[in-house]
């Protein structure tokens, strides 16, 4: 049998609900012949925390805020970041998300950490042209951002999608000296995910997010309300908690969903599939700042047919291959197009069950977590 050696593995998140639905199969996989240490915000899912025990992964919880600035915060959550660091001394150190990959791989190289692998799960607002944040806030991000993935042997970067690399190049905060690799995302998993044909009476319509502006909340919203002048029979439902982030919806657009007379608002739930299985087509038209949409890949894997964004991330879970269609790409903040396919599908039901099955199809070749892990694995020099 061959002799791996075990290595410590320390990750740290912004929330701990993310530990388990997007890193789940990773942290299993790195646990069989590692030792693997996390650090997230309190764990208020006692799934989360006894699944954890039960993996012997040994937890640290922080009072970071991954939303918010606050600079007293922030500076908390460094000073207890750089201890645990210092007393855990990892083989490998994995942050994602913004706040852990820019303190964290600051502290790792001072810590002399051997191997660093950031993983940017989407750029966000504060690295797009167009940005309506906080002007000193953006050039702050950006500055400490270039600081903290400044080139070194030890740093290994990922990403989930090319446009993100790409626009951090164009903004110089990335150079040829960098390592830099590119995943499909986080993966899906294809055991847990299981596909089902989709109910095509009534059609149903379903978006999964938090309600945040670039999410396209408001787009969702008022497509629905056009369609359902000319199909008041079309059913529109979306899942995700009211965010207090600095992006979040506005209090009247807020009132307006949750009154349920054009949507059905669910709220937050913990196991999407049950209503994925009800449901017909998955929408999501976000503008920006994604990896790849997690929500997307799950719909995808159950057989759902997609309508999403031309935008960054979104873009990669269409299909190139017209033969091979799963879905439509359509202009971002275009409430008009997104009704215009989402009434395609109600014309034409017989696709929403082809472009499902084509979409069940790619979810298999390029986002299974399997791959996903394997590639990171090779990146973080793990024996698998």
């Amino acid at each position: 049998m061959m002799n791996i050696t075990r290595k410590k593995i320390f990750i740290v998140c912004d929330s701990s609900r993310s530990l388990l639905d997007f890193r789940g199969k990773l942290i299993e996989k790195m646990q069989q012949h590692n030792q693997v240490y996390v650090f997230t915000p309190k764990i208020e899912q006692e799934s989360v925390r006894s699944k954890l025990k039960e993996l012997n992964v040994i937890t640290y919880e922080s009072n970071l805020d991954g939303s918010n600035v606050s600079i007293i915060s922030d500076l908390r959550f460094i000073f207890s970041l750089y201890k645990l660091i210092r007393q855990i001394k990892p083989d490998i150190f994995f942050p994602y998300t913004f706040k852990p990959v820019i303190y964290g791989s600051f502290l790792a190289k001072i810590c002399k950490v051997k191997l660093i692998a950031p993983m940017l799960t989407g750029l966000g607002y504060n690295f797009t042209d167009n940005s309506s944040g906080n002007k000193l806030i953006v050039k702050i991000t950006r500055l400490l951002l270039k600081l903290s993935l400044k080139p070194n042997p030890r740093l290994n970067i990922i990403f989930q999608n090319k446009d993100d690399s790409q626009r951090l190049i164009d903004l110089k905060i990335l150079n040829k000296k960098h390592q830099v690799y590119v995943v499909n995302g986080s993966g899906v998993d294809l055991s847990h995910y299981h596909y089902s044909k989709p109910s095509t009476s009534p059609i149903t319509f379903l978006m999964v997010s938090r309600l945040i502006n670039a999410k396209g909340i408001k787009e969702y919203y008022d497509a629905a309300k056009l369609v359902k002048q000319r199909f008041p029979q079309a059913v529109f439902k979306l899942i995700g908690p009211y965010d207090p982030n600095i992006d979040a919806i506005a209090p009247e657009l807020y009132q307006k969903i949750a009154s349920g007379d054009t949507i059905q608002y669910i709220g937050q739930v913990d196991d999407v599939r049950p209503d994925i299985e009800r449901s017909s087509v998955m929408v999501h038209p976000s503008y920006y700042g994604e990896g790849v949409p997690r929500c997307v890949l799950e719909g995808m894997a159950i057989g759902r047919a997609v309508i999403t964004c031309d935008s960054v991330g979104c873009r990669e879970t269409i299909n190139n291959d017209p033969k091979q269609a799963n879905g439509f790409l359509i202009p971002v903040k275009d409430a008009g197009a997104l009704a215009n396919k989402m009434e395609y599908f109600i014309n034409n039901s017989d696709d929403i069950i082809a472009f499902g099955n084509k979409g069940h199809e790619f979810a298999k070749t390029k986002f299974d977590v399997n791959i996903v892990n394997a590639q990171l694995f090779k990146i973080m020099h793990l024996q698998a």
